[in-house]
């Protein structure tokens, strides 16, 4: 749903400064550095403006200005706007996690959500965060997904990994190996069927999609060999999710299916667990891929990559991961806007 009711008038993205000691607010600065972009959409950084002018100077872009506003309908159109999510000093320390960058990460994410859910904003990507440091009594979640979708608890969302034609999500995602086989139900992976396939009618426009879903164990379990959760769990959940006419195939054996590009078949792939979607995706996106929340009633997305220590403040980091997230936003939103 569109905050801006005009048509002519663009949407209103809001951005996290992710964790301050990372590579965020060199990718926002350099995507942000083409003016050409503000054609498409008026960003909001939600962030800390003394942080954002520190970056400025470093990587020589002193000259790149920004409005700070206070709340998101004061938003100029044409430029950066900024709203503080403090107005206190924070310590920098470019490749380090800190509970500092852990506490700021949080908070900028908290007040952009905020906005998200009350239509402030019509959509939000988010910059990366370190797990570990944005952990607090505020914050007790695996990734940046689970509190977002948090806000809709009768919800279980998908994560989406989206590079041109291929998209992956995973039915179990930041979870140890070991627990995964427990965790994977015919319930659990019916549910991701069902929200993929909606938001690939919903978000891309893809009237009768075809999915392919993946199998547990090596070889699909090979016919109970090395397992039996495909025979037992997987593939009653495809059936079932076929009795709901949705265009499901497999299992398939993972190795093969993308060994053979046999993907480049289908609209979507569902994967069991983190791995076996990470992999491919990030071998085959090499030119930036996006996460992408889906299932949830607002527009989440992000670059496929993390915080970047290694590389933080040494004007590297490739910005076209991030430049993605913020196109694949507005057509998303574009794309839902069509069905009002």
């Amino acid at each position: 749903m569109l905050v801006q009711k005009d048509s002519k008038k663009l949407p209103v993205i809001g951005i996290t400064q992710g964790d301050i000691n990372g590579i965020g607010y060199e990718i926002i600065l350099k995507t942000l550095c083409d003016s050409r972009i503000f054609d498409s959409f008026t960003p909001i950084v939600y962030g800390q403006s003394k942080v954002f002018s520190y970056y400025k100077k470093n990587f020589n872009m002193e000259e790149l200005s920004y409005a700070l506003i206070r709340e998101p309908r004061q938003a100029q159109p044409g430029r950066i706007n900024f709203i503080n999510h403090t107005d206190s000093e924070l310590k920098i320390e470019p490749g380090i996690s800190t509970d500092v960058a852990g506490k700021a990460a949080f908070d900028a994410l908290k007040m952009a959500v905020d906005d998200l859910y009350k239509n402030k904003i019509d959509a939000l990507v988010t910059a990366p965060v370190n797990k570990k440091s944005i952990q607090s009594d505020k914050f007790k979640f695996s990734s940046q997904l689970k509190y977002i979708s948090s806000f809709c608890p009768e919800i279980t969302p998908l994560m989406m990994m989206i590079w041109n034609k291929l998209r992956i999500g995973s039915v179990t995602n930041h979870v140890a190996l070991k627990d995964v086989s427990t965790m994977i139900t015919k319930e659990l992976v019916l549910n991701k069927l069902e929200v993929f396939h909606k938001t690939l009618q919903k978000d891309f426009n893809i009237p009768y999609p075809r999915l392919a879903v993946m199998g547990l164990n090596p070889h699909s379990g090979d016919n109970g060999l090395y397992g039996r959760e495909d025979i037992d769990v997987i593939v009653p959940a495809i059936n079932e999710a076929r009795a709901k006419d949705i265009l499901v195939f497999g299992p398939f054996s993972a190795d093969g299916f993308f060994g053979s590009a046999s993907w480049l078949k289908f609209d979507g792939v569902l994967c069991m667990y983190h791995d076996q979607a990470m992999v491919p995706f990030k071998t085959l996106a090499v030119d930036g891929g996006v996460n992408f929340t889906a299932g949830l009633p607002v527009i989440r997305t992000a670059p496929d990559h993390g915080t970047g220590y290694d590389i933080a403040n040494r004007n590297v980091a490739d910005p076209n991961s991030f430049r993605h997230a913020i196109y694949l936003a507005i057509d998303i939103l574009k794309n839902r806007t069509l069905e009002l």
